[in-house]
């Protein structure tokens, strides 16, 4: 639970040439990592003084404090393999853009205003361990990953931005020779089996599927 700003992009293997062509990055290479840090770090900070220099933040003095610590910090780009399809793309990021810092799995009891939970310590070779917190330590700590009002926590940009976005999306289908799947039918009880890690479907009583009597 403890604060960890990091920020997910997806960005595709690629783009459209001047031709209308589609033009695939290198399999083995897509950008230098280490060059990416710093130059993601120093377009970062150079934009939130732009927005101090507008009197967006008005606290010149905490303000400066914040610029300090963050240009004396190693900034950190790891990118990721491509995983096999879109379907594990949206799996993958869906336990961070709907959900909020700790999944009720992790929560082990409440007892005596005291709130008991499981964790990962990367530090001792991702030994699952658990903490004990009282109640109002663990939802300060909670309430850090709970948005301000109004933030967005999903954007698009490029071809999935907002302007022109079917256009453009037309337009890489058509240079990358991709058909539109079409409208996604959605399996809820499917869903709800993959959150529960259970099939939905089966009974816990007697093990057998279940039936819906109709009236």
């Amino acid at each position: 639970l403890s604060l960890h700003p990091h920020i997910h992009m997806i960005v595709p293997g690629g783009g459209i040439d001047s031709n209308g062509k589609w033009k695939n990055s290198k399999k083995k290479f897509f950008l230098p990592v280490k060059v990416v840090s710093k130059l993601f770090k120093g377009k970062f900070l150079s934009y939130t003084k732009k927005n101090f220099d507008q009197r967006k933040i008005k606290d010149e003095e905490q303000f400066q404090n914040i610029i300090n610590t963050c240009y004396s910090k190693v900034w950190v780009v790891y990118t990721k393999k491509p995983m096999k399809s879109a379907k594990h793309v949206v799996k993958y990021l869906g336990r961070y853009t709907h959900r909020i810092a700790i999944s009720n799995a992790r929560i082990k009891k409440y007892e005596d205003n005291k709130v008991t939970f499981s964790y990962k310590d990367y530090s001792d070779h991702n030994q699952i361990k658990e903490m004990t917190l009282d109640d109002t330590e663990f939802f300060r700590r909670y309430m850090m990953h709970v948005l301000p009002p109004n933030f967005m926590k999903i954007r698009h940009y490029g071809f999935l931005g907002n302007r022109n976005k079917e256009e453009r999306i037309k337009a890489v289908r058509t240079a990358t020779n991709t058909k539109n799947p079409g409208p996604l039918l959605i399996d809820y009880e499917q869903i709800i089996s993959d959150i529960l890690k259970r099939d939905v479907s089966i009974c816990i009583k007697c093990g057998q599927k279940r039936h819906y009597q109709l009236e």
